[in-house]
């Protein structure tokens, strides 16, 4: 059953100057990794919404979730009631997902990774970040032809033998702050498969984010599913029972 997963996540605020880039300036590797880690930090908590659209359905999640540097994370659906308690947990490598339903702990393997996740646009890695850009792909800094200035672009190649399923990827961030403004997936024949956009920025527990994620899968007519953060809160106490599968049923 392809199922559950936790999020994702991205970042830091390095002044970049609009023509060349100085030796102090932060790397394609250091923006990838403020990327990934964006709703992380030492530890994180939260609570977000998705809300899945197609041609045949909408729904809507409310889920909180937690974090503990890169390896450790936890998202439990609280609602709709046919869902919660549904949970997936990531610790180091493994994954596990809780389905009360069935009252069944399920560990995820590696082929199940680029499987929807809840029925969403998004993927069991997108969630749970297994994947890094920075380590699994070679990136170099390229132009952003028609984006303006205020723009920088980074296009991602897979390093040989990464376990990844993308043929490129291609980061364009604000050059101001680094908020990342949109992410674009493409397959190994080169054609776009989706596109992940980034807004509502908003200042929350002292960090400026996204508020907002929005993935579009190019060749899905009417699918799209949208991540919306109404709390989060970074550097805080999580106890460390937390990530442990016997604490997936509580």
């Amino acid at each position: 059953m392809r199922s559950t997963r936790v999020l994702l996540l991205l970042m830091t605020c390095l002044l970049l100057t609009p023509v060349a880039w100085a030796a102090s300036s932060p790397s394609a590797a250091d923006i990838l990794n403020r990327v990934d880690d964006l709703y992380r930090g030492r530890s994180s908590h939260g609570v977000m919404t998705m809300k899945v659209t197609n041609p045949n359905y909408e729904r809507e999640l409310k889920m909180e979730f937690w974090s503990r540097g890169t390896e450790e994370s936890l998202i439990r659906i609280l609602a709709p009631k046919k869902e919660r308690g549904t949970a997936t947990l990531k610790n180091g490598n493994n994954i596990w997902n809780y389905l009360p339903k069935v009252d069944r702990t399920i560990k995820i393997p590696s082929s199940m990774m680029g499987g929807s996740w809840m029925g969403s646009d998004f993927t069991n890695d997108d969630l749970v970040k297994e994947h890094r850009m920075a380590e699994d792909y070679d990136s170099t800094f390229t132009s952003s032809s028609g984006m303006g200035q205020d723009i920088i672009e980074i296009t991602c190649k897979p390093k040989p033998n990464a376990p990844v399923v993308w043929g490129k990827v291609v980061v364009r961030a604000h050059r101001s702050d680094l908020i990342p403004r949109d992410v674009l997936y493409y397959k190994e024949d080169g054609a776009l498969a989706r596109k992940l956009t980034f807004s509502d920025v908003r200042e929350i527990d002292g960090r400026k984010i996204p508020t907002k994620m929005t993935m579009v899968p190019i060749k899905k007519k009417g699918h799209r599913t949208v991540v919306t953060y109404e709390k989060i809160q970074f550097d805080v106490s999580v106890p460390e029972r937390l990530f442990t599968v016997a604490n997936l049923r509580d």
